[in-house]
């Protein structure tokens, strides 16, 4: 299967710079593969489009502000670093830039304000595309020092600056760890939860922390040859209980996200999804045989991305297309800050 299967133009002006006033005035497209059907809505009209028992499934993963700048304690050269992975307290990877002359043993200096050095980190080992990995020496906790000095790691192809860095967090966001932001979840407000609850939808929650590979663009030629980047993840032991009974009860998952399907469907590779931690590297592409979720809600994602991909393993290619094509006429907003869409899987049989 080739990568350019799934290219597709877009003018660059759908390409959404920005958050909307209102998280849940966003457009939602619900599609339906099965009966090939496209209709047009508000996201704040998402409960019109569920039922009492359906099971909603998000992921509460927190976006660190893990873009820090530095200078070389030997030169006083600028240094920027996106940490991407904490592999021990206070040692963590990062994508250096430049990354060529960081060696072994060098040394940044991290500084406030008036100039004045608040900490520093030791570059302990070199590793592949720019990567580094660092240890940091600090007089205060990690988070509180990236709360401090870090900068929210927005995608490349948003050139506006964020007013309000809560605003590209999910409004049920909890444990740090992301450097991007489960972005299906930006549209939801805490009164559309409490409705959705109202109406008899249960809303649960795994954590999967968002890593590199969301900047990383597919590489190889064909899908087959692309190898997924691992990302942590969480199930607690109420939400895998409660996908369950919904599954043995004949009633929908919907995933809110595609790391939150990423997340069920590596939970649940035996068709029972298993409470747990544990890293996941799954990637999701046409052929896929879903064993946990029946629905999704997802943004409008880069051509010849993994999540196009993972989109039209539910839809199937030639209708992605198609959808996507109908969401640039009707110049619906795309990518992070974009619109949404709610998609039913297509029959198996």
């Amino acid at each position: 299967m080739q990568v350019n299967d799934f290219d597709y133009e877009l003018p660059e002006e759908l390409i959404a710079q920005t958050p909307l006033r209102e998280r849940s005035d966003s457009r939602l497209m619900v599609v339906d593969p099965v009966l090939n059907t496209v209709l047009h809505d508000r996201f704040s009209a998402l409960a019109s489009h569920l039922v009492s028992g359906d099971v909603l499934v998000l992921n509460n993963s927190r976006v660190i502000p893990a873009r820090v700048y530095a200078v070389k304690r030997d030169s006083g050269a600028r240094v920027e670093l996106l940490l991407t992975e904490e592999v021990a307290p206070l040692r963590w990877r990062a994508l250096a830039r430049p990354a060529k002359r960081l060696r072994v043993g060098t040394e940044l200096s991290f500084k406030d304000d008036q100039q004045a050095e608040i900490g520093f980190a030791e570059v302990t080992a070199e590793l592949d595309d720019g990567m580094r990995e660092l240890v940091f020496h600090l007089n205060e906790p990690m988070m509180d020092f990236l709360d401090r000095v870090g900068v929210m790691p927005l995608p490349p192809y948003i050139h506006a600056p964020l007013a309000d860095r809560e605003r590209y967090q999910t409004v049920y966001a909890q444990p740090p760890g992301s450097v991007a932001a489960p972005t299906a979840g930006l549209h939801f407000t805490k009164d559309l939860l409490h409705e959705l609850e109202q109406r008899g939808v249960k809303v649960v929650f795994v954590t999967l922390h968002v890593g590199i590979g969301t900047f990383r663009p597919v590489s190889s030629d064909t899908v087959e040859g692309h190898q997924m980047h691992s990302e942590w993840y969480e199930v607690t032991p109420e939400t895998a209980a409660t996908v369950n009974l919904a599954k043995a009860a004949g009633r929908r998952v919907i995933a809110v996200g595609t790391t939150a399907m990423r997340t069920l469907e590596s939970a649940g590779e035996s068709g029972t999804v298993v409470a747990g931690a544990g890293s996941t590297d799954i990637f999701i592409y046409p052929g896929y045989h879903f064993r946990v979720v029946d629905a999704l809600i997802t943004n409008f994602h880069l051509p010849k991305s993994t999540l196009v991909m993972l989109v039209a393993a539910m839809m199937g290619v030639d209708f992605t297309k198609e959808a996507y094509s109908v969401a640039v006429t009707e110049k619906y907003r795309f990518f992070s800050f974009g619109d949404a869409m709610f998609i039913t899987r297509r029959s198996l049989t």
